[in-house]
């Protein structure tokens, strides 16, 4: 089966909205970072309990992937 390729302005759109959803993602990062930096700051947790949870939903990710990758496993 053979797809058409984009046009020009096809691509230029979709340009448009690869840059529009990386300026959102920033954003959302930005905001995320300054929650995460007050949280720290007030005392209500510590740098080293969000590197620990970051870890271990890092870690429940991978294992998901990893079995819905290879599920007989």
């Amino acid at each position: 089966m053979k797809t058409k390729p984009f046009s020009p302005w096809e691509q230029v759109q979709l340009a448009a909205k690869l840059a529009d959803l990386k300026e959102d993602h920033y954003r959302t990062v930005l905001t995320l970072s300054a929650m995460l930096e007050l949280l720290v700051d007030k005392g209500l947790l510590t740098r080293e309990e969000l590197n620990a949870k970051a870890d271990e939903l890092d870690n429940q990710l991978d294992s998901f992937i990893s079995a819905s990758l290879h599920p007989m496993q």
